[in-house]
């Protein structure tokens, strides 16, 4: 399906709503340490975004409760934020979307607690790749096929699965538009990509091989199967006609 094309300025306003976006990251990378709570990490995002005149677009979503996902080490995606204390090893993905005058920005990002063990580090680290490696595969006039395969690349040669039911999305005025952008893919199938689209690249990866996993009963909470580590990098890209530009870097 194709994806609604943005204009020059249309992407501007996404752009800033990434801005902050990429900011409220940057803060969070420098709070999370063995201690602190998910819960408190999720009414500092409120705040944030309430004094940078944005909300978190994600409260209230289809009955979503919170600012933030926040998923610990086995919970993948979707996870609710709590009071447990944050240990070191811990694994945590935040992931946020930013609602700035009507338009949105969407990025999650996996951090280490702590110190990790070599083997959370290694999913971190190929988790990074693997996003990267997605957003340099996409440009105007390739297929969302493109960016999928480069995901799987990555993953396959490092030994980690690849939770292929959560894909990408188109984003603007709505959290989820057209055109689905999948983690696994083959080159030159899927949506044509075009001048003015933007998608969100966000592979998540797990220790487990086979990447299954299983939704908790609060209908949010997506867990691996085999209760192995997972890890999320996801950017709001904008497709132009020289290249691609991260708007939530």
């Amino acid at each position: 399906m194709k994806g609604k094309l943005k204009t020059d300025e249309e992407i501007k306003r996404i752009r800033e709503a990434g801005r902050i976006l990429a900011e409220c990251h940057r803060e969070i990378g420098k709070l999370l340490a063995p201690g602190i709570t998910t819960l408190e990490v999720d009414a500092f995002v409120e705040s944030f975004l309430s004094r940078h005149k944005a909300t978190p677009e994600q409260k209230g979503f289809q009955g979503f409760p919170y600012a933030t996902c926040a998923s610990v080490n086995d919970v993948v995606c979707h996870g609710f934020p709590d009071k447990r204390p944050l240990e070191s090893g811990d694994i945590v993905t935040i992931d946020i979307v930013v609602n700035k005058d009507g338009w949105l920005a969407d990025s999650g990002w996996s951090y280490a607690v702590g110190r990790p063990a070599p083997e959370a580090g290694n999913l971190l680290e190929k988790a990074r790749d693997a996003l990267f490696a997605g957003i340099h595969a996409a440009h105007a006039g390739g297929r969302t096929g493109d960016i999928g395969c480069a995901i799987q690349r990555v993953a396959e040669a490092a030994g980690l699965g690849i939770v292929t039911p959560l894909v990408g999305h188109g984003i603007g005025r709505h959290l989820h538009e057209p055109p689905n952008v999948p983690s696994v893919g083959t080159p030159g199938t899927g949506t044509l990509l075009r001048p003015g689209m933007v998608i969100t690249v966000e592979p998540v990866l797990t220790i487990g091989e086979t990447g299954a996993v299983f939704w908790d009963d609060d209908g949010w909470t997506i867990r691996t199967a085999d209760g192995s580590l997972g890890a999320q990098f996801e950017h709001t890209i904008a497709i132009l006609k020289d290249g691609v530009q991260i708007l939530t870097d």
